[in-house]
């Protein structure tokens, strides 16, 4: 009998609240939280709106010398992770080795690197002796690391949009093989910066709403333009579902199935026809044990790019064909978060369908092509709590889905 999956813990950091029930509140308004970032209209960049992170108080993660030391992907990702652990009530030192740390991230310490050079390129004598961790891509893994003690392993996978997705999706998989007994695993960005802004704009993915942020972000609508950057964090504690009951842990659901695949079709573009993501739904569906008449909802990459939304409704019409179930995407509300997009997709996916009711998506008013999929527009959707399932494409053809169910008597969200 194979391994089953327990969630016993989420923490997240968006820019629709800092805790799963803020971001569930945003949602269900369907209220965009884009808006004009002054740095960027300073910097002249051709995009100047975003969805950023608000304020939060750093003092019960770290101290501010430790502040002082990390960078801001490392900052959210730690504060997230550490609410996690904090939910699930998992004791690490009782066998810090069997216990791991798995972190999404697309742009790793881009935002580092570009201030580094930025401010410091011609003196290279006056850069500190921390850039190069402050740098790594895997220093937020490191910092969680640290901080837990866990002395499993400690792994970042990039895989772009897919990342926190994948970093998911692997875990369960260390789990199940009895690798580990729990990860830490999620994913973290924060490229709302000068240099991934323009590049992503002279690319033509980006919304330019620039005099309208909040209407911006628009998925599967047919007056979409491009996505909305976002930034952000989350993770959740993953752990082998008899430790985590014999340990007397509120579960929250499990992790059911994961599945990944490559489009291996175009750096950027995804396979218009939407085939090679439909096949790798149909694998983690194939992995849950489940049909495609098992699912609730899904939580959608929708991503508000015209060729991405068309090509996902185009994999959701092959893979569920007339089943159709309600489709929602909360890059609407929160903006394209890269490597924690997955993550808090999956988050997200979970608490909804333990609620038994899927939040609209922001700003959709006309969906290109309707018979194709079922997005829930204007008002939330009431559905029977059943697996959710969580799509994440990214760039360079990263295909990644999770199934994830409700626990029987977990918590509901209301």
């Amino acid at each position: 009998m194979r391994t089953r999956v327990a969630v016993t813990g989420i923490g997240m950091k968006t820019p629709g609240g800092h805790h799963i029930e803020e971001v569930l509140d945003a949602l269900y308004t369907a209220k965009s939280t884009a808006a004009t970032v002054p740095e960027l209209v300073e910097c002249c960049s051709p995009v100047t709106f975003a969805c950023t992170v608000p304020p939060f108080d750093l003092a019960p993660y770290c101290a501010p010398r430790e502040q002082r030391r990390m960078e801001r992907p490392a900052l959210l990702a730690l504060s997230a992770a550490m609410d996690a652990v904090e939910q699930s009530g998992l004791d690490v030192s009782a066998d810090p080795d069997a216990v791991g740390v798995a972190v999404g991230t697309g742009f790793g310490g881009l935002s580092a690197l570009e201030r580094l050079l930025t401010d410091l390129g011609d003196r290279p004598d006056t850069i500190s002796p921390m850039a190069v961790p402050r740098v790594m891509p895997s220093s937020p893994a490191d910092h969680i690391s640290l901080r837990l003690a866990a002395r499993g392993s400690s792994l970042t996978y990039s895989a772009a949009c897919a990342s926190g997705a994948v970093a998911i999706g692997e875990s369960m998989r260390k789990i199940r093989s009895g690798e580990l007994t729990a990860v830490v695993a999620g994913g973290v960005d924060a490229g709302v910066t000068p240099v991934a802004m323009s590049g992503f704009a002279r690319m033509r993915v980006l919304s330019r709403r620039n005099d309208d942020p909040g209407s911006a972000c628009r998925p599967f609508d047919e007056s979409r333009d491009g996505f909305v950057m976002g930034e952000g964090a989350a993770f959740l504690v993953l752990e082998n579902w008899e430790h985590a009951v014999a340990r007397g842990a509120t579960v929250l659901g499990e992790v059911t199935g994961y599945a990944g695949n490559s489009d291996a079709h175009h750096i950027v573009a995804p396979r218009e026809d939407g085939g090679i993501a439909a096949a790798c739904m149909a694998l983690a569906l194939d992995d849950a044990g489940i049909g495609p008449e098992g699912i609730g909802h899904v939580s959608a990459n929708g991503t508000s790019t015209w060729i991405n939304d068309a090509a996902e409704a185009r994999a959701l019409a092959e893979c569920f064909g007339t089943l159709r179930p309600p489709v929602t995407a909360v890059k609407g509300v929160l903006g394209h978060l890269v490597g924690a997009a997955g993550a808090v997709q999956a988050a997200v996916a979970l608490a909804v369908a333990a609620r038994g009711e899927v939040p609209p998506v922001a700003n959709h008013h006309r969906c290109e092509e309707p018979g194709l999929l079922d997005v829930v527009a204007d008002e939330p959707r009431r559905i029977a709590r059943a697996a959710a399932l969580s799509n994440s494409f990214g760039f360079g053809g990263h295909n990644a889905c999770l199934v994830l169910s409700p626990a029987d008597n977990g918590r509901t969200y209301n």
